[in-house]
């Protein structure tokens, strides 16, 4: 009985717990805090003869726009974002890009494929009780080790700039080997 009790109450109490949902696969409809964006400061333009005619339902410039002023802050040239079509300097990352051939519809596809996968890893039912987070459960499967695959790597010679140098502890607290035999050596074993 007292087992019953016990954990009925953890059970009650972690229901009481945080929300959670920010990742749970079946949080409602709450605010999108991305889609608030502030408008710009005005601003006195220099002459007030020369103002362009009102355009009913068109921009104001004060009108955020997101778009252009991270093309900015990026050193890019947000006057490009208003041309049509694709510009020079993109036109061979494009092509290079699309060499295998492009899927038309792929973003709606994926959308349903993923809704399909969601739909077959939802919550159990003491998730659901207890609002618990699910999102990294339900991706497990497709979720890459990276220090495995650093371990698996770095044997073969591959340059792997980003991650910590030979002989350092990783996260799981293993320590990479200092010096691995050259590809030569244990090619001719």
């Amino acid at each position: 009985m007292r087992a019953i009790v016990l954990s009925l109450s953890v059970v009650v109490l972690a229901a009481c717990s945080g929300d959670g949902r920010l990742m749970n696969l079946t949080s409602g409809n709450g605010p999108d805090e991305f889609a608030i964006v502030p408008t710009k400061t005005l601003q006195m333009p220099p002459d007030l003869n020369q103002l362009p005619p009102p355009t009913p339902g068109g921009g104001n410039i004060t009108d955020p726009t997101p778009e252009a002023d991270a093309v900015a802050a990026l050193g890019g040239n947000p006057a490009q974002l208003a041309a049509q079509g694709i510009g020079p300097g993109d036109a061979a990352l494009i092509a290079y890009a699309g060499r295998g051939g492009v899927q038309p519809g792929i973003r709606e596809m994926t959308a349903v494929e993923d809704a399909e996968y969601r739909s077959q890893h939802r919550r159990r039912p003491l998730e659901v009780l207890a609002r618990t987070n699910v999102y990294y459960r339900a991706y497990e499967p497709q979720t890459l080790d990276s220090w495995a695959e650093l371990e698996r790597w770095r044997p073969t010679g591959v340059q792997t700039p980003s991650a910590p140098p030979q002989g350092q502890a990783t996260a799981r607290g293993r320590v990479l080997p200092t010096r691995s035999a050259p590809v030569e050596d244990r090619m001719s074993d």
